[in-house]
């Protein structure tokens, strides 16, 4: 059985854009764009955080409105409880990106495994206490940038149906588990 993601779909466009652009400024946000990926694939909290600039901001955008953390302790502790949650097992599969001297734009399909602990910590209901699912949505990701070349955060933008069509996972679809 093949695995329910694969974290290198991630960054894959990144490193394709980043092998064949010219600008070195366009070359240095997709290298903090290259980087904040895998580090979220780790996951690595202080990869991420060396990545983005003092006080970022970022948006979370869904059915419910925005979500998302406002400043560097309230983004940090973001990636710490996403860290601990178990569901750093992810993909994106990008399908376009855009790149300017001032922002990224991603878009695809968002793929996370999220063990059934966190969700039901979510307040999502879930059949196997024990189990592992799969959360799918479309995805647009802005990644705005300064001038230093740090990410200023992240405004995503979901369809907002992930959770509604959860499928449970066998063990054997799970990376890092195999």
């Amino acid at each position: 059985m093949s695995m329910a993601v694969d974290k290198t779909k991630t960054w894959r466009k990144v490193e394709e854009r980043l092998a064949a652009e010219p600008s070195a400024r366009k070359r240095a946000i997709l290298a903090n764009v290259l980087a904040h990926m895998k580090a979220e694939a780790v996951p690595d909290l202080e990869g991420l955080m060396t990545t983005l600039a003092p006080d970022p901001h970022y948006h979370f955008w869904g059915p419910t409105g925005d979500v998302g953390p406002k400043g560097t302790e309230a983004v940090r502790s973001f990636y710490t409880s996403f860290a601990n949650s178990g569901a750093h097992r992810l993909e994106y599969d990008v399908e376009r990106l855009v790149v300017d001297d001032h922002c990224v734009v991603l878009e695809g399909v968002m793929r996370i495994i999220y063990p059934a602990p966190t969700l039901a910590a979510m307040g999502r209901p879930v059949d196997d206490p024990d189990g592992w699912y799969l959360y799918e949505d479309r995805m647009i990701t802005f990644w705005p940038y300064d001038a230093d070349g740090l990410l200023i955060g992240e405004d995503s933008y979901t369809v907002g149906v992930g959770f509604e069509k959860m499928r449970a996972l066998s063990v054997d679809e799970i990376p890092d588990l195999v």
